[in-house]
C-alpha cells in the first residue's frame, strides 16, 4: 500500500510543475502558438494539445485503478494522434483553458483514490504495467519535459533539483543496454551519480557537470552544453562532439 505522505508529496510536485507551465503559457504571445517548438515537426500548439490529452489519458488509468476496470490510456494510437493534431491549431486562449481544465481533471481523479488504490496495477500505452502511484511521476515528467520543449524561456536550468536527480537515475537505467557505451555521470553540484551502458561494465568515459546539464543531455534536451568529458583521467577537448550518441527514448 502506498504511503499517504508519499502520495501527498507527489501530488504537490505535479501541482507545482503544472502551475509553472500555466504561468509560461499565460505569458505567451497569442501569435506564437503556431511557431515551432523544440520538438521536430511540432508547433507549440502540438505540445500544448499533447499535454492536455495526456492529462485526460492518465485520468483513464487513475479511474481504472480506482474501479478495478481495465480502462485503456487511449482508445487507440490513432485517437491519440488525432487529439494532438486536431487540437494543435487552436488559439492560445482555448489551449490555456484546455490545459487548466485537463490538469484539474487529473488532480480530481487522483484525489478520489484510496491509499490501497495507489498500489493497483495500470497498463501504460507502452505496454508497461506498474502501480498507479507511478502515474504521478509520469505526469510530472510530461509537464517538466514538454515545458522545456515549448521553447518559451523555461529551460532545464529551471527544473527542480529533486526532479533532475530522479530523472538522471531513471534515464540511466533505461540506457543500461549493450548498445550504449558505459559512461559514468557525476553531478558536481549535488553528488548525484549514475551510469549509462551495460550493468557492471567499466565506464570508459566520465561525464561531469551540473546536475541539470547532465539530465538535459541524457533526456535529449541538450547536446551536452556545460559538461566535461574525461577518459582515463584526461579531459577530452570537445565534450559535445565526443559524447556518445544516445538512442531515442521510447
Amino acid at each position: 500500500m502506498a504511503d499517504a505522505e508519499t502520495v501527498t508529496a507527489a501530488l504537490k510536485a505535479v501541482a507545482e510543475s503544472t502551475d509553472r507551465l500555466l504561468h509560461t503559457v499565460t505569458e505567451l504571445d497569442p501569435g506564437s502558438v503556431g511557431e515551432p517548438s523544440a520538438l521536430p515537426g511540432w508547433s507549440r500548439g502540438h505540445v500544448l494539445a499533447h499535454l492536455s490529452r495526456n492529462a485526460d489519458s492518465l485520468v483513464n488509468l487513475l479511474d481504472g485503478a480506482r474501479t478495478g476496470r481495465d480502462i485503456p490510456q487511449y482508445a487507440s494510437e490513432t485517437d491519440r494522434e488525432d487529439g494532438i493534431r486536431s487540437g494543435a491549431a487552436r488559439p492560445l486562449t482555448e489551449q490555456l483553458v484546455d490545459l487548466e481544465a485537463s490538469g484539474a481533471r487529473f488532480a480530481e481523479a487522483a484525489a478520489k483514490l484510496s491509499d490501497a488504490d495507489w498500489s493497483a496495477p495500470v497498463r501504460h500505452r507502452s505496454g508497461a504495467v506498474f502501480p498507479a502511484l507511478h502515474l504521478l511521476a509520469k505526469r510530472r515528467q510530461e509537464v517538466e519535459y514538454h515545458h522545456v520543449d515549448l521553447a518559451a524561456g523555461y529551460t532545464p536550468e529551471h527544473w527542480p533539483e529533486d526532479f533532475a536527480a530522479a530523472e538522471l537515475v531513471r534515464l540511466a537505467g533505461q540506457f543500461a543496454v549493450a548498445q550504449v557505451p558505459a559512461v559514468l555521470l557525476l553531478a558536481e553540484d549535488t553528488g548525484t551519480r549514475a551510469q549509462l551502458g551495460p550493468l557492471g561494465a567499466e565506464p570508459g568515459l566520465t561525464a561531469e557537470g551540473p546536475l541539470r546539464a547532465l539530465t538535459a543531455w541524457v533526456s535529449g534536451r541538450s547536446a551536452g552544453a556545460g559538461l566535461r568529458l574525461g577518459r582515463g583521467g584526461e579531459l577530452l577537448p570537445d565534450a559535445v562532439r565526443a559524447l556518445p550518441q544516445l538512442p531515442p527514448l521510447g
